[in-house]
């Protein structure tokens, strides 16, 4: 079986893992981090991804494969510039990739690419997807086959300054005391490719029924949107960013609002957490990055995995971390 806590792969850095299983084998979508020397700052900037690759795996017991790049920046018409997390959903034989990325304004929107099979090559549509803004796209199909997406990020990903319903380049900071920012959903149209209604934001609350404040770092949303159903419950899990933990609140709506519930991992080597969670052959697994490989550079991370479990009450198990 292949070790749980190193990293998949090491001739590419990869980051975000968004882990799906197709037709009995395991996909993983991540985005791809390019070494440079550029600086690392609040916004983001040492993020220079340009492309993405898939990573496949058969069984726990072969190896990782690299599908090779799948789709790349000049490819897409709208993209200037840093093609971040993306996610990947599959309806009806037909497969889809939805990457965030800066549009030629440097403002952050979420694009679609197709595939007849979940390796690619990604042929993306020729614009974004309409209302769409943000980063961190995850795609639920639900039980009655609906789609919903999920998204999201503050401070490089822009979600403050989409306040108002608009771009807004300089918003006013929020009060500590102000209710968070939640994350963004939205269902999709029945062939994927866009939004049926306007996206709403979730709302996160606390164990008393009061959302989560802005200045409650280790519990508000940050990024990194993942959402899983196991059994009746939708388990919304997600990013603390500055404070670096993997959170999770649970609901009974795709909808929400959900109630924070706890950590699922405390933070890693390197700034970002991200992570997927996901079911195969009867386990439940969570896909991780850290930046082991680089020895803490934080644009170069590598993929990883490990077991999960649940308590009889739904709960999560929080997972101990530990480097390879």
């Amino acid at each position: 079986m292949a070790e749980q806590n190193k990293p998949l792969v090491s001739h590419i850095f990869t980051a975000d893992p968004s882990a799906h299983v197709f037709n009995g084998k395991l996909y993983i979508y991540p985005s791809h981090d390019l070494p440079h020397d550029g600086e690392d700052n609040d916004n983001g900037d040492e993020y220079q991804m340009a492309d993405y690759h898939i990573l496949s795996m058969d069984s726990l017991d072969a190896p990782c494969v690299d599908n090779g790049e799948v789709l790349h920046e000049k490819d897409v018409p709208w993209v200037s510039s840093q093609m971040w997390a993306p996610d990947a959903a599959e309806k009806d034989g037909k497969y889809y990739l939805f990457f965030p990325a800066r549009d030629k304004n440097g403002i952050f929107r979420i694009g679609v690419a197709t595939s007849d099979t979940p390796a690619g090559k990604f042929t993306p549509e020729e614009n974004y997807i309409q209302g769409s803004f943000s980063i961190d796209p995850a795609v639920l199909q639900d039980d009655d086959g609906k789609y919903y997406m999920y998204f999201g990020g503050l401070w490089g990903g822009q979600l403050e300054k989409w306040q108002t319903g608009e771009y807004v380049e300089n918003p006013a900071p929020l009060a500590d005391d102000a209710n968070a920012l939640g994350p963004q959903v939205a269902e999709l149209t029945d062939d994927l490719l866009g939004f049926k209604s306007a996206p709403q934001e979730i709302l996160i609350l606390d164990e008393n029924g009061n959302p989560l404040k802005a200045g409650d770092h280790d519990r508000r949303f940050f990024e990194a949107s993942w959402m899983h159903k196991y059994k009746d419950t939708y388990y919304f899990s997600y990013s603390t960013g500055d404070t670096h933990y993997l959170c999770y609140a649970t609901g009974k709506s795709p909808m929400g609002p959900f109630t924070y519930r706890g950590r699922i991992l405390e933070p890693v080597l390197g700034w970002t957490t991200h992570h997927s969670i996901v079911e195969w052959n009867g386990k439940w697994y969570l896909f991780y990055h850290d930046c082991e490989l680089s020895n803490g550079i934080n644009h170069r991370r590598n993929v990883k995995f490990t077991e999960i479990h649940y308590n009889e009450d739904g709960t999560i198990q929080p997972v101990p971390y530990k480097l390879g």
